[in-house]
């Protein structure tokens, strides 16, 4: 019985601790789906609430998916995306708005119409284009789109190694094709870029992010793991968190990559083919219990 109460207690802590806990901002999701919950707003809203923040969402489509694959995508009526922006927005309005898959070209006017009425400033666009597998996510005249309008409306595009050299129509090999596609995308109107690139053959990982006035180089300890499925979407979320929260944007990609890092590293090794990562990594409750 003494046992028992023991642990009754320490609940009870928990739970006063827990109340006291507020987010400490508000984030929507614009994004599609992942069945198996490694990537899309699975992970997005996963990562958000875990660095504490209110996840909403705008779901622009719905895969069916697991950890070897994409068996299917159905996409959502865009005046259904536009509608779940506005109608979220004009009850909660988010601090910051993270951007994941938008599949074609309507709906991509769908979310510049949503943009032009909302009025958010702090806008993170990552550009999903290839499901990890080597599904094609996009098509062609919606990346013309994101490339020609899209790009200009936000703060800060994170394309991955492949999906940047889409974007720019080059090829990289190296670090210095990341700052030659980088500058190509200022050129097309981006305010700032973080290239992630993890699909270069390294020792370590180098991400770069970029503006016309700064460059910082991101290195990171590679980490020998197939499961790295939901990666880029793991990590636009997370400086959208830090961003919502007031942080400066180069320490939020900073940030970010830190707990995409350590969210690799622990992975827990679900799935038979590219296995998600762990969001739960850096969930810590600052409370001690006596």
């Amino acid at each position: 019985m003494k046992i028992k109460h023991f642990y009754l207690n320490v609940l009870r802590l928990y739970q006063k601790k827990l109340n006291k806990l507020k987010p400490n901002s508000k984030i929507l999701i614009i994004a599609g789906s992942d069945s198996s919950g490694g990537a899309g707003i699975q992970a997005d809203i996963k990562t958000v609430t875990v660095l504490g923040s209110y996840a909403m969402t705008a779901i622009t489509a719905v895969t069916t998916q697991n950890t070897t694959g994409v068996k299917s995508i159905v996409g959502i009526d865009p005046k259904d995306i536009f509608n779940q922006i506005i109608y979220t927005c004009k009850d909660i309005r988010p601090d910051a708005i993270k951007i994941g898959m938008l599949h074609s070209p309507k709906v991509i006017r769908s979310v510049l119409r949503a943009l032009d009425i909302i009025k958010i400033k702090k806008i993170i666009l990552d550009p999903v284009m290839v499901a990890k597998g080597g599904t094609k996510l996009i098509n062609d005249k919606a990346i013309q789109l994101l490339k020609l309008k899209l790009i200009k409306k936000v703060l800060l595009v994170t394309p991955n190694i492949p999906e940047a050299e889409i974007l720019t129509k080059t090829k990289i090999l190296n670090k210095e094709d990341m700052i030659y596609a980088a500058n190509k995308l200022l050129e097309l109107g981006a305010k700032n870029v973080l290239i992630k690139g993890g699909h270069l053959i390294n020792k370590n990982v180098i991400d770069i992010f970029i503006n016309q006035r700064d460059i910082k180089f991101f290195n990171s300890k590679r980490y020998k793991t197939k499961n790295t499925h939901g990666t880029g979407c793991t990590l636009s979320s997370a400086v959208t968190t830090f961003v919502s929260c007031g942080k400066p944007l180069k320490k939020s990609c900073e940030l970010g990559i830190n707990y995409v890092n350590s969210a690799i590293k622990f992975n827990p090794k679900y799935g038979k083919g590219h296995g998600p990562i762990n969001h739960l990594t850096s969930l810590k409750l600052k409370t001690k219990l006596k």
